[in-house]
């Protein structure tokens, strides 16, 4: 019968992603080790290898990210404020130059990967299905039909953060958040008014 462990996959999973805020794409399972203040065998035992790691990551992150949204959406006086809400969940933490350009990196990482792509593609179905439930519920008759409009909403929030960390200008989210308002605000209005 082998130890029990002292510390918990979604303990490790929150020091890896500590670890790709600092280091991006070149962070070792050292650095997750140092994040999460065990030793590096620790890490070894118990994923193998940094891919293996990545995969555990993105299989956890989809169902936390789901329910990441639906708290941030609960929390709002309204549909369309809880639309925003949960859309802005993905860049949570991601609000400085430096941290976004090592996400970037690890992206590019991933995407280079395709076990890690379709990793990827698995958290990006997740997003667009909770953005299109709660765009079910909303009443934006200006608006395409709800899985179009999660589509639009998440390569609006996905591109505003490419866009930040090309020039970064002031904070990430106070310009996320009006970019999504701007959009939200005119499906808010029937289509022919102004």
């Amino acid at each position: 019968m082998g130890r029990p462990q002292k510390i918990s996959d979604s303990e490790l999973i929150a020091a890896c992603e500590r670890a790709i805020a600092q280091w991006g794409q070149s962070f070792t399972l050292a650095h997750v080790a140092l994040e999460a203040g065990v030793a590096a065998s620790t890490v070894v035992t118990r994923f193998g290898s940094k891919r293996a790691l990545l995969l555990r990551m993105m299989d956890l992150d989809s169902a936390a990210l789901r329910q990441r949204m639906r708290e941030a959406a609960d929390a709002q006086p309204d549909p369309a404020a809880a639309v925003l809400a949960a859309a802005i969940v993905v860049a949570q933490g991601v609000d400085d130059p430096e941290t976004t350009a090592n996400h970037l990196s690890q992206l590019a990482y991933d995407i280079s990967d395709p076990a890690l792509r379709g990793g990827l593609a698995h958290m990006r179905a997740a997003y667009r299905a909770e953005l299109q439930a709660l765009l079910e519920t909303a009443a934006l008759p200006g608006a395409p039909k709800p899985a179009l409009a999660a589509r639009v909403l998440a390569a609006l929030v996905h591109g505003v953060q490419i866009d930040w960390a090309l020039a970064p200008e002031g904070r990430l989210m106070p310009s996320l958040k009006s970019q999504l308002a701007a959009v939200l605000d005119g499906w808010r209005r029937r289509p022919g008014r102004g």
